[in-house]
């Protein structure tokens, strides 16, 4: 028989049970713990909310004061408010409900010939337009053509195609100041010694322009291809400043109709 603390725990009954004893425990190592911990969380939490799509986490209890209570759930009408005109309960509003001793009257008879007045009403009546449907498949499924833009109803109208009324006193408005700024620009430049340039001459004047145009823009094509000298770089930008002047006198003679000169 073993006897000793080794062997206590293999006995049934020893002395040196009954002396308590402080349990030893080995001290554990420090648990590694990383630097990104809080940054690794805030990551894995960002984005994400709590109750967002799926309610509370937990349900909440209801209170014990909150009970349900009968026919709390049926619907109510509304309450009446009670109206400041009172109703005479006494005023008679329907005719008397007839009595046993009430006798119709008897004998009482029309002289209207209902076969007649109903051959009359169906000959006078206007005859029915028929409604004018279009079928659009097999199954006879059909919709109302005038209403649906198919036909053309606006083309049958008296006016179709005329001139507004609006638009044309708006053109004669706008003739009217046109003819009246003309004659106050020939009485102002009567006053000073101007005349207003024809057609004729206007149309001659831009055909000059043009064919002088064209006269430099040939000179212009003839150049060189290679500009490697200063002579040729000035010939060629005198050119183009001369074509540049042509074309804005050409396009200022065309844009405006009227024109004055100092003679």
């Amino acid at each position: 028989m073993v006897v000793g603390q080794n062997g206590a725990a293999n006995q049934e009954e020893s002395v040196y049970n009954l002396v308590p004893r402080t349990e030893i425990r080995a001290p554990k190592a420090q648990r590694y713990e990383s630097t990104f911990k809080k940054a690794a969380t805030e990551s894995l939490n960002k984005g994400k909310y709590p109750h967002r799509t799926m309610g509370y986490a937990e349900e909440p209890l209801p209170q014990s004061e909150n009970f349900l209570k009968k026919h709390e759930k049926e619907k109510r009408l509304p309450e009446v408010k009670e109206t400041t005109t009172k109703i005479d309960r006494n005023e008679i509003r329907k005719p008397a409900v007839p009595t046993k001793n009430d006798i119709p009257k008897m004998g009482v008879k029309t002289e209207k010939n209902f076969i007649q007045s109903n051959a009359l009403d169906a000959v006078m009546a206007v005859p029915r337009k028929p409604e004018r449907n279009l079928v659009d498949d097999r199954f006879g499924d059909n919709f109302p053509v005038d209403p649906s833009g198919l036909v053309p109803k606006y083309l049958k109208k008296k006016d179709f195609g005329e001139v507004p009324v609006y638009i044309k006193k708006r053109q004669e408005d706008m003739k009217k100041a046109q003819d009246e700024y003309s004659s106050y620009v020939t009485d102002y430049f009567r006053r000073g010694a101007m005349r207003e340039m024809g057609d004729s001459e206007r149309r001659s004047v831009i055909d000059g322009l043009k064919k002088q145009w064209e006269d430099v823009h040939h000179e212009y094509q003839t150049l060189s291809v290679l500009i490697d000298t200063i002579p040729k770089r000035q010939r060629k930008e005198r050119l183009e400043h001369e074509m540049q002047l042509l074309e804005k006198d050409i396009d200022l003679l065309e844009k405006h109709q009227v024109i004055y000169i100092a003679d």
